[in-house]
């Protein structure tokens, strides 16, 4: 009885265990954010009643992987091809060819959501829903085919001036502190009214702040990156994929309200500015996908992963096995023979032919010009 007792008391610890992180994980969204000159996906209407079906990672990553160009993989299921065309345009040669993806965790979908900015608002969501999938890939053809930049290098150095260059980007300011360089107090104003201060001596906000910036100067090499491929004779998909996790530190210092509260507002006008960034440099070209999970960074890895299917054709081997056996000295004889004897009986032929016709009689023929009655 009491070995019952205490086995029925640990699953009950164990699902209590289990249970928020069952819940943490079912809080994923994906926010699919078109062009704001050219129309690559469909537009979500507001009359919709029905809430959308919600995407697996895998789908999304086939999304990803059409988006580019590419055709999605053939792992790809019925549901999850009719899912795909609730967002994407229809018309498959006309394609970004280029997508920016970034991955936000640590971050409950809603408080973006509740953030009232115009460009998520705009957006198609879709629920993210997990199952069996704790990852998937973007499944790409070929590394030629396709240009990936990775958003991912952590900032090691960084000064007062790149500070006071990312608040005046923000419409905001920071005051440097003249006796101790990085210590200085950093306003930036938000869309609801209120302003979010950062302090530069508290570790939770610096490494915020470190995290924001390090996303913005990789952005701006990806911008570099893109410019260098225009002026090329390549014109290779590009792919801009990152994770972002800066807001573990904000959250284990103040919670989830409050500065954290703040610190999404200030994430989501730091990726209006950027994606519209994005939009100048490749003239509408692009369109973006953002995940906002709440899991912790330490509970889980990043959602999109990137892999290479690329495999050699038939067709390439065909050719490849032909040019080597082309220096075969009997393959070289056997063509030799062929083209001499081909050449010698035409030219018998002709020889031929000439003769007959210089050696016809002037006379008619009377097969040919004369009435043939056949008893």
């Amino acid at each position: 009885m009491d070995f019952r007792i205490g086995s029925i008391f640990y699953l009950f610890v164990l699902s209590s265990l289990l249970c928020p992180q069952s819940r943490a994980e079912d809080t994923a969204s994906v926010f699919f954010i078109d062009s704001s000159t050219r129309q690559f996906l469909r537009t979500p209407s507001s009359n919709d009643v029905v809430q959308p079906d919600s995407m697996l990672p895998s789908e999304v990553g086939a999304a990803v992987s059409v988006l580019l160009g590419f055709s999605p993989p053939l792992t790809l299921s019925a549901a999850g091809s009719s899912k795909l065309n609730e967002v994407l345009k229809p018309n498959p040669f006309d394609r970004p060819r280029a997508v920016f993806i970034l991955e936000v965790q640590g971050t409950d979908p809603k408080l973006v959501v509740n953030s009232n900015n115009a460009m998520f608002s705009s957006a198609s969501e879709r629920k993210v829903s997990f199952g069996l999938e704790k990852a998937a890939d973007i499944q790409l053809p070929d590394e030629n085919k396709v240009s990936v930049f990775s958003l991912d290098e952590f900032l090691a150095d960084y000064t007062d001036k790149e500070i006071g260059e990312f608040a005046s980007w923000m419409d905001g300011s920071y005051i440097a502190d003249s006796l101790e360089p990085l210590n200085g107090d950093l306003t930036i104003p938000l869309a609801d009214g209120a302003n979010m201060n950062l302090h530069m001596s508290k570790k939770a906000d610096r490494d915020f702040i470190v995290s924001l910036l390090s996303l913005i100067r990789n952005f701006r090499r990806a911008v570099e990156l893109h410019e260098d491929l225009a002026q090329s004779t390549r014109s290779p998909a590009e792919l801009i994929t990152g994770c972002f996790n800066g807001f573990k530190a904000l959250s284990e210092q103040y919670g989830s309200d409050g500065v954290s509260k703040h610190g999404v507002d200030l994430l989501v006008a730091t990726l209006s500015k950027i994606f519209d960034s994005f939009q100048e440099a490749y003239k509408g070209q692009i369109v973006g996908v953002i995940f906002f999970r709440g899991t912790p960074p330490t509970e889980s890895g990043k959602l999109l992963n990137v892999m290479y299917t690329s495999q050699p054709s038939a067709r390439w081997l065909v050719e490849t096995e032909g040019s080597h056996s082309e220096f075969d000295p009997q393959v070289v004889l056997v063509r030799w023979t062929l083209a001499w004897l081909t050449g010698i009986i035409l030219l018998i032929s002709t020889f031929i032919g000439v003769y007959f016709l210089l050696n016809m009689p002037i006379t008619k023929d009377t097969l040919l010009y004369s009435n043939v009655k056949l008893d």
